[in-house]
């Protein structure tokens, strides 16, 4: 890796840390520079996720505070996560790259349609439990959804916090801010897990220079995104989301035909 690879890839990262932080689809920033530079995609796929986890452990640091409170949340969701996570990074390694590249534009509508009406959903969903609220409590389609999300997750990464966004935005009770928070510490769980399923069964595709760069870049840039978007109003967070989201959309369907 030459110098000026090095500082592309470290600009890529940082912006990618910054609004992980904040919503997510930082892959989608980081993915295509490495793809660019002449790296496979599942090499540029792989060493992505690994470098990226340094940023979301500076977004889960960095919404610490919205956390509060939510530990027996985590403690429920995250094994659903992980589990996702795991069967993401076995088809990532053992299905062709085509079929997600089919499937992945729809995953997005479905999360931008979460994000949208998010308000909306949520009100109702919070009117069905009170209209239940003698009965015990299922939570199993909010796991499966979870769930779903880190087999999402683990297999390309990218958008994946814009799906969790969404789900959490209308099943868990709070605010955006708390669901925000909660997707970053869901996402460092899968990209964790994922990437000790390369480590173990792909060590020969990770590029750890590029891997490095990534981390180190992507931890500034976390920081910086969980500063920023702590200040944004919940219109202007859900707008942040969608842009992206819609971004994300156009480069996977642009992907199916080139």
């Amino acid at each position: 890796m030459d110098l000026l690879n090095a500082a592309l890839i470290g600009l890529a990262g940082l912006w990618a840390g910054t609004i992980n932080s904040i919503v997510g689809s930082g892959t989608l920033v980081t993915f295509p520079v490495l793809v660019a530079l002449g790296y496979a995609p599942v090499t540029a796929t792989i060493s992505n996720a690994i470098g990226l986890i340094a940023g979301n452990v500076g977004g889960v640091y960095g919404y610490r505070r919205e956390l509060a409170g939510l530990r027996r949340t985590v403690a429920i969701l995250l094994p659903a996560s992980l589990l996702g996570g795991v069967t993401g990074a076995w088809l990532l390694l053992h299905l062709p790259e085509e079929v997600f590249g089919i499937v992945a534009p729809f995953l997005i509508v479905v999360a931008l349609f979460f994000v949208v009406f998010q308000p909306k959903l949520q009100a109702w969903v919070r009117e069905r439990q009170a209209a239940q609220a003698r009965t015990r409590p299922r939570p199993w389609l909010l796991l499966g959804l979870v769930f779903f999300a880190g087999v999402y997750g683990g297999y390309f990464v990218a958008a994946q916090g814009v799906l969790l966004v969404g789900i959490l935005g209308v099943f868990l009770h709070g605010t955006l801010q708390q669901a925000n928070a909660m997707k970053n510490v869901l996402v460092l769980g899968v990209n964790i897990i994922a990437a000790i399923s390369y480590m173990l069964f792909a060590f020969d595709r990770i590029e750890w220079p590029v891997v490095l760069v990534i981390a180190i870049s992507s931890l500034i840039g976390s920081l910086i995104g969980s500063a920023v978007g702590r200040r944004l109003k919940p219109v202007v967070l859900r707008g942040v989301i969608v842009a992206l989201g819609l971004v994300a959309l156009v480069v996977l369907v642009r992907n199916l035909f080139v």
